[in-house]
């Protein structure tokens, strides 16, 4: 997909530890600084339909995302779709984990964009430097899990 990115880290941490962690949904602030906010507005434990919204900080706009997971495959698969309508959207996104040893799993996190109406101005600019970014995003997740 032409707004595809992906980065990988290896977690010090069991892939089900990781895996709690990231289907949680809402610590997302402790590894991404653009997230200022991440509230779970369904009920019940995280599983697919779960909703998500946020408000993020991109180019200096404070927006408002809503997300839902798509998919939840337990230990080594999440997905996600942005259900808001923002100039920049994200069809996809998702984690895919593998375990390297009983307390290692890598993490690999990946996001496609798509740009609608004058979004579509934005995309490149954005796939860049999110990808630019992936590995070091991949490391703060890293962080934020063995923090935890």
């Amino acid at each position: 997909m032409p707004g595809e990115y992906s980065g990988s880290s290896v977690i010090d941490r069991p892939i089900a530890e990781v895996f709690a962690f990231l289907v949680a949904g809402t610590n997302d602030p402790k590894f991404s600084p653009r997230v200022l906010q991440m509230e779970k507005v369904t009920d019940g434990p995280p599983g697919e339909g779960t909703r998500f919204v946020s408000t993020v900080k991109d180019a200096g706009m404070k927006t408002k995302r809503e997300f839902e997971l798509t998919e939840v495959g337990a230990p080594t698969r999440i997905r996600w779709a942005e259900r808001s309508k923002n100039l920049v959207t994200v069809p996809e996104g998702g984690y895919d984990l593998e375990e390297i040893a009983p307390a290692q799993t890598r993490v690999t996190v990946f996001n496609s964009f798509v740009g609608h109406g004058l979004g579509k101005l934005f995309v490149g600019p954005a796939r860049k430097a999110a990808a630019k970014d992936a590995d070091a995003f991949a490391e703060r997740i890293k962080a934020a899990v063995e923090a935890s």
